[in-house]
């Protein structure tokens, strides 16, 4: 019956006290990840929606992804094509 209570109250927008920590990695190989995929920066930053001067900037490390784009970026590293299908729409 708990969880009923919380669910009901979070659909409401009601706070229910309890944190939630999403981990995400302090550092990630952005080269790694778009080439296991034989993409381009181009295409990578396409596929993904992210431009592709920030791409090239992550990739030369003239920039380090943000905690947020780190999490998309972990995922995109194990599950991409639930990522494709999620922006498919978008």
């Amino acid at each position: 019956m708990e969880g009923l209570t919380e669910a009901v109250a979070h659909a409401e927008g009601r706070p229910q006290g309890k944190a939630v920590r999403i981990h995400a990695p302090e550092a990630v190989d952005v080269a790694s990840i778009r080439k296991a995929q034989g993409l381009t920066q181009g295409a990578f930053a396409e596929a993904y929606r992210i431009p592709v001067a920030t791409v090239r900037d992550w990739e030369q490390h003239r920039r380090e992804p943000d905690t947020g784009s780190r999490v998309l970026l972990t995922v995109i590293a194990r599950e991409p094509d639930a990522v494709r299908r999620a922006l498919a729409g978008a």
